[in-house]
């Protein structure tokens, strides 16, 4: 399962979310409704607050771009 760190209004988050979605199955956190879940994602980013955060298995990647 990947995991995406991100927030509703970003477009990046939502292409994002749309291509993982696609790929298999999907856990979203909403970075601006917790800011427990944002603390976990600025571990995962190690302090960078870009969004999104996509976290699979041991690769974490800053930002999407798209395929």
């Amino acid at each position: 399962m990947v995991l995406i760190f991100g927030k509703d209004a970003c477009p990046y988050t939502q292409a994002a979310l749309d291509e993982y979605r696609r790929r298999g199955e999907v856990k979203y956190v909403n970075v601006k409704k917790s800011s427990a879940d944002l603390e976990r994602m600025l571990v995962y980013s190690k302090g960078q607050r870009r969004v999104p955060v996509i976290v699979e298995g041991e690769n974490v990647t800053i930002g999407f771009g798209g395929t």
